[in-house]
């Protein structure tokens, strides 16, 4: 990607907060949420504000800037839109005409934004150009079942519905409409830090999706390494299964988020509609394998510890990161000693390693670090490395602010240029040990876990009890 990033990047991809349409000014979706080099997807438009011009940046490092300009619209004429329909399960959907053919002839594999721009307001749609193999390449993934999830725009998501309340959620969310907030919030929030750095390194990159991992069974046939962004929190069974495959073949994953692989979700065969009604009973399909409950949940408890090293531990959390094992091989560069502190690491969400049943048995607890609760016992969120039989190394940072710090100081509230730094040389030092190979065979993980004396209780947590198989 280095002569890629050579190429004149721009910062007229940003949307200052003055400038942002609101969701009934200016929206967009597309039919689909990744296309391969070349080929065209429609892009579906309403527009209070008159025509819509319509520019695509691909994200990257582009010393700095963070993006390059590589295909522009004319103005195209666009109408508002009727109201999306909602029907018995909460499903928001809009049936607006495609307003464009957008091809993408000429354009690189990566990740995208489209921004809108119509009567000096604009807003955003991603996209994906996606890698046809990823065989010898570093794979970063776009949670997009997770974006869809927490997606708001038309009054219903995964959480909540047009009062707010959990009992009005949507049990199934669709792709046809488009996202809330400034059009693009979770790309922003968790995977263009992701993006930044990996494309700041000489490294083979490739793009896909959580559709296209569900959806290909072959897609991650000899990658290098699989990175999982900041929040990758619906995962369906074949997801799982292909991912889990990956791994066992030698192919080494980065979890740089926290709460990943926690609710089971289905895919409608097209892709277009996630389903999730986070209850075994509620579902329809009751006894099921794709029962969308919590992966740790009856019918069939599979949590995510066997994959990621730890459960998905509390919300909400605000500590600093701590260092429990300076000598960690991605640890060098940084400096760090053994109970430094970085600050602001720690947020929002957290993982806690666990020595219960599913953790790997040599799991290496790098970082450990105390995070107080309002009424409840403390708990820490931890930093974990393991490495797999096939020879696959897997780590997980365990919280929800590490990619904020990949973006930057003040990222977030607290994150300064040291803990920015950390972050960002650790990240690094990852990427360019996965694309290295299998990095259990070079670096064999050192089981501590029990040297921190964990308790296999969850009662410390918010994300429930472990179901027993």
């Amino acid at each position: 990607m280095r002569a890629e990033n050579a190429r004149p990047g721009t910062t007229a991809w940003r949307i200052d907060q003055a400038h942002l349409a609101s969701e009934t000014e200016l929206a967009g979706y597309t039919d689909t949420v990744s296309v391969l080099p070349g080929d065209s997807f429609g892009l579906h438009l309403s527009s209070a504000l008159g025509p819509v011009t319509v520019r695509a940046y691909r994200l990257g490092h582009y010393a700095g800037a963070g993006a390059r300009e590589v295909w522009a619209s004319d103005p195209v004429a666009a109408t508002k839109r009727p109201s999306p329909t909602t029907d018995a399960l909460h499903t928001v959907r809009c049936s607006w005409p495609e307003s464009l053919r957008v091809p993408t002839t000429g354009w690189p594999e990566g990740s995208y934004l489209l921004r809108l721009q119509a009567g000096g307001r604009a807003r955003y749609v991603p996209m994906v150009v996606r890698s046809r193999a990823t065989a010898g390449r570093l794979v970063l993934v776009s949670a997009v079942a997770t974006h869809q999830a927490y997606n708001q725009w038309g009054g219903h998501s995964l959480y909540k519905g047009p009062d707010q309340s959990f009992a009005t959620r949507a049990a199934a969310v669709s792709f046809e409409r488009p996202y809330d907030r400034n059009g693009a919030p979770l790309v922003l929030a968790y995977e263009q830090g992701v993006v930044l750095v990996a494309e700041s390194l000489d490294l083979d990159l490739a793009y896909v999706t959580s559709w296209d991992l569900h959806h290909e069974p072959d897609l991650l046939a000899g990658a290098r390494g699989v990175v999982s962004p900041g929040h990758d929190e619906y995962w369906t069974l074949p997801m799982r299964r292909h991912v889990e495959a990956a791994r066992d073949a030698g192919v080494n994953l980065g979890f740089l988020g926290a709460n990943a692989v926690y609710w089971r979700a289905r895919f409608s065969g097209d892709g277009r509609l996630l389903t999730c009604y986070k209850s075994a009973t509620a579902d329809p399909q009751q006894g099921s394998a794709e029962t969308t409950a919590q992966w740790r949940q009856s019918p069939h408890p599979d949590p995510e510890n066997s994959l990621t090293g730890m459960l998905y531990e509390a919300f909400p959390a605000e500590a600093d990161l701590v260092v429990h094992d300076a000598d960690f091989f991605l640890l060098a560069g940084t400096g760090a000693a053994r109970g430094d502190t970085y600050a602001g690491l720690v947020a929002t969400e957290i993982d806690r390693a666990y020595p219960v049943a599913g953790t790997p048995t040599n799991l290496q607890v790098v970082a450990h670090s105390p995070v107080p609760q309002a009424g409840k016992p403390d708990t820490h969120s931890d930093l974990t490395y393991y490495s797999a039989p096939g020879g696959a190394g897997v780590l997980s940072v365990g919280t929800l602010a590490w990619t904020a710090g990949l973006r930057g100081a003040h990222a977030r509230p607290r994150i300064d240029g040291r803990a920015a730094t950390f972050a960002r040389t650790v990240t690094t030092n990852l990427f360019r040990a996965m694309a290295d190979g299998p990095m259990g065979r070079a670096h064999p993980a050192r089981g501590n876990l029990a040297a921190i004396g964990a308790s296999p209780s969850t009662r410390t947590g918010t994300g429930g009890p472990v179901a027993s198989a």
